[in-house]
């Protein structure tokens, strides 16, 4: 009686590892994490990460790629005038922080991945920048951009983590109007964003 070998599913493999690696790296930082309670995590046999991406730095990085697909797929290739209605979507659509912005907040203390984190950063800051009419070498437009970045995830910190009211508390509607304020007064006149 022969048996028949179990059929792995690559891709299935590969997502699961991605998801636990995205939990325990947002939740416990890089340097905290091992590949073990990566695997442990995912269900799989640890010698897998290796397999799929090479060690904790490939995966480290593999994660912040995802991170940044999200952020691009969740933000897409929208005006400048709709760019604060999908900011309120996204801060009034969930309870708490989402792993791909812990993931993007949090220094890893390896520095390839550091970079990789700013360089996702750095990428969504220029897209909004981009609807604004920026072109590279304008530093002051793609500074004004991460000045809306970082005020979007300074919103999502106080509305997440401390709570503070009356932001915590904001449906979408009442996110819209001062976040084309924010715009409109950064990247364009408030016709733009209307």
């Amino acid at each position: 009686m022969t048996s028949t070998p179990r059929r792995r599913d690559a891709d299935a493999t590969r997502r699961r590892l991605l998801e636990a690696a995205r939990r325990r790296f947002a939740e416990d930082g890089y340097a905290a994490t091992t590949v073990r309670d990566i695997a442990e995590d995912a269900g799989v046999n640890v010698a897998l990460i290796n397999r799929y991406f090479a060690n904790k730095e490939g995966l480290f990085e593999a994660c912040l790629r995802h991170a940044g697909e999200e952020l691009r797929r969740s933000s897409g290739d929208v005006p400048l005038s709709e760019i604060p209605e999908r900011i309120a979507a996204q801060l009034a659509g969930a309870d708490d922080v989402p792993a791909q912005l812990q993931l993007l907040l949090r220094s890893s203390g390896d520095e390839r991945a550091d970079q990789i984190r700013r360089a996702v950063l750095r990428e969504s800051a220029e897209r909004v920048a981009e609807r604004a009419g920026w072109t590279e070498g304008d530093d002051r437009l793609l500074l004004r951009s991460e000045i809306v970045l970082a005020a979007t995830i300074g919103m999502a910190i106080l509305r997440w983590t401390t709570k503070v009211e009356p932001l915590a508390s904001a449906d979408e509607a009442a996110l819209v109007d001062p976040l084309k304020d924010l715009v409109a007064a950064l990247l364009g006149d408030r016709s733009e964003v209307e």
